[in-house]
């Protein structure tokens, strides 16, 4: 409806820059910023704001939980994930996931890409057993062989070839016409009764345009396989953000949950790279997060090792300079790549004005060589050449590394960046401002990176003092950071109580309101400052999602409304918040609502969609 439109865009409008939103762009004196930090929150307030910064956003029935065991109890329970025990829900939900839990060399025979089809096409590969993929090799084999006949390229479009068995061989013909004119629960109904064991023919049987009908309405056991049919590449994508989104949004981990956000961030690695298609769920898995709140040396050397990193900051080609000194028919010389070199001092520890020149730049880069994979193409993993190795003399922010050495170059220069104070500093303002503030008190942070440096940069115990600090509860860091598109989405999900069916729909959402998971293709990785998310575009963006997510407008998610009752929208707006709405978000929803009935829907999506509920 057109008016839906028009209350999104003036939500958006009169709501922009409420008070302290958007990391307050009216000017404060600087003494009366200091007082907000100094200023205690009530216990109440500390509850909620505990519940804003170290989860995705409360569900029904947190704020309760939190007082009855007490908040000190439960900030250490969330402090010691391993303690947690995960529902068996999300257990179930993400088992479908398979990708996630096998080798890149496993993914990579699963999940081929063109050069694994181009070798089977031309013979150097046999097909594999499992059928479904067969089929699905078989077709691109079959497309591939059309288009290098025609001197095209297997990237290009693939078009359906006819199935080889007819889908009225599994269903009778009161299923088949289910299947072309029912109801979106009546097709989901009807995958769902078909025994196992004929699922695979039975996906396998339908012609392109019925499979695309059904991908919208599948399990998502159902959407792999047709996915798996189309591009079994796209099947590690879908893997990853279905993951991400289920165990933010279910997880009871939630601390580690916005920790691996926040160093994969960090360290980010772009999905669209290559071989990081196959690479990145070992990265997160094996590299990040069993490292979220461990030491950060050992995260560092976790990240530097792992095929993923080396592959998409280069590092796997850098070789010593004169390795190709002798060779006349190459025409293109090999040497150290900085890239890596760069980043690591830049992004990942000292920081761009952390203390270190072009020299060491240089330098460490020289270290990194033979820091490659064994077969990137195949899934390799991590593998340390010594033969294309700088055994030279380096020089690093003025340690110096001795002459001779091999992979323990790289490694003494993870030791000396893990123990800079410039890297102290760093890690712990980002911190800061991820979970504090984006002005956070600079005291707060001295004491943070004090914490870092004594205790051997051990990432909990960083956390800890944040958490001790009377920065981190107090009027100054209260509702003043902004959700990202993806804390956004994730927490109105929490909010509502709604089930995920499939959260293939709220990662394209996501990705429209401008942080596509796993594609920050910079190596900065998303920012979590205020300023990168606020404009009114995207207040109209998240007002739109809102209103589509509370009305059941979005795919693979389900809202039971009918939960509120007649309530009013104070109540509704209660329910949603977790606290009092403001009387500027009470008056606009009025003028919304007015000469019309209050369905329990709609005020629920113009709760959700308006900048008190983008706060956290």
């Amino acid at each position: 409806m057109k008016w839906k439109g028009f209350v999104a865009c003036a939500l958006a409008s009169s709501l922009l820059v409420p008070p302290g939103f958007a990391n307050r762009k009216i000017p404060e004196p600087v003494q009366q910023q200091a007082k907000l930090f100094q200023t205690k929150l009530s216990k109440d307030k500390q509850i909620l704001h505990a519940l804003d910064r170290l989860t995705f956003g409360p569900r029904t029935g947190d704020y309760e939980h939190v007082k009855k065991i007490g908040l000190k109890k439960w900030i250490e329970q969330q402090l010691h994930p391993d303690q947690i025990p995960e529902s068996a829900f999300l257990q179930a939900k993400l088992a479908p996931l398979e990708s996630l839990r096998m080798s890149s060399a496993e993914v990579v025979q699963h999940y081929p890409q063109p050069q694994m089809i181009k070798a089977i096409a031309d013979g150097r590969q046999p097909l594999p057993e499992d059928p479904l993929l067969r089929a699905s090799l078989t077709r691109l084999i079959a497309r591939y062989k059309t288009k290098k006949a025609q001197g095209g390229d297997i990237s290009d479009k693939i078009d359906d070839l006819e199935p080889v068995r007819a889908m009225d061989q599994f269903l009778d013909p009161a299923q088949v016409k289910t299947l072309k004119t029912g109801t979106a629960d009546q097709k989901k109904a009807l995958l769902a009764s078909l025994p196992p064991g004929q699922l695979d023919d039975f996906v396998i049987s339908l012609p392109l345009p019925m499979r695309q009908q059904l991908f919208n309405v599948a399990s998502v056991n159902v959407r792999r396989k047709i996915l798996l049919l189309r591009a079994p590449q796209q099947v590690v994508a879908y893997d990853l953000v279905e993951s991400k989104l289920l165990r933010a949004v279910y997880g009871n981990r939630q601390l580690a949950e916005e920790l691996d956000d926040f160093w994969f961030n960090h360290f980010n690695v772009y999905y669209d790279k290559g071989s990081d298609r196959f690479l990145i769920p070992s990265f997160e898995r094996d590299a990040i997060r069993p490292n979220v709140l461990g030491r950060f040396r050992d995260l560092l050397e976790a990240t530097a090792k792992s095929p993923a990193m080396l592959f998409y900051l280069d590092n796997f080609q850098s070789v010593r300079p004169d390795i190709d000194a002798k060779a006349k028919n190459r025409k293109t010389k090999r040497g150290p790549n900085e890239n890596y070199a760069r980043e690591l001092m830049e992004l990942h520890t000292l920081g761009v004005n952390g203390g270190y020149t072009q020299h060491d730049v240089i330098e460490v880069a020289r270290c990194f060589t033979g820091w490659t994979i064994q077969e990137p193409r195949k899934g390799g993993t991590f593998f340390f050449n010594e033969k294309v190795h700088d055994k030279g003399e380096k020089v690093v922010l003025g340690h110096t590394i001795p002459a001779g050495g091999g992979i323990e170059d790289g490694e003494k220069v993870l030791d000396i960046l893990a123990h800079q104070p410039a890297t102290a500093k760093y890690i712990s303002r980002k911190l800061a401002q991820r979970f504090v503030a984006d002005n956070a008190p600079q005291a707060l942070i001295d004491r943070m990176a004090k914490t870092f440096l004594d205790k051997n940069g051990d990432i909990r115990e960083v956390l800890k003092t944040m958490l001790g600090s009377k920065e981190f509860w107090s009027e100054g860091a209260y509702r003043a950071k902004v959700k990202t598109p993806f804390e956004m989405v994730a927490s109105a999900v929490r909010a509502l109580n709604a089930d995920v069916d499939d959260a293939y729909a709220l990662a394209n959402q996501i990705a429209t309101l401008g942080e596509p998971l796993y594609r920050k293709q910079e190596p900065t990785g998303y920012s979590n400052m205020n300023a990168e998310w606020v404009n009114s575009a995207a207040l109209l963006g998240r007002m739109n999602f809102a209103l589509n997510l509370a009305q059941n407008k979005v795919g693979g998610v389900k809202v039971d409304t009918a939960k509120f009752g007649k309530a009013d929208p104070s109540e509704i707006a209660q329910a949603l918040l977790v606290r009092d709405m403001s009387q500027q978000t009470r008056s606009t929803i009025e003028n919304a609502l007015k000469d019309k009935a209050p369905q329990a829907g709609l005020v629920a999506g113009l709760v959700l969609g308006s900048p008190e509920f983008q706060r956290r």
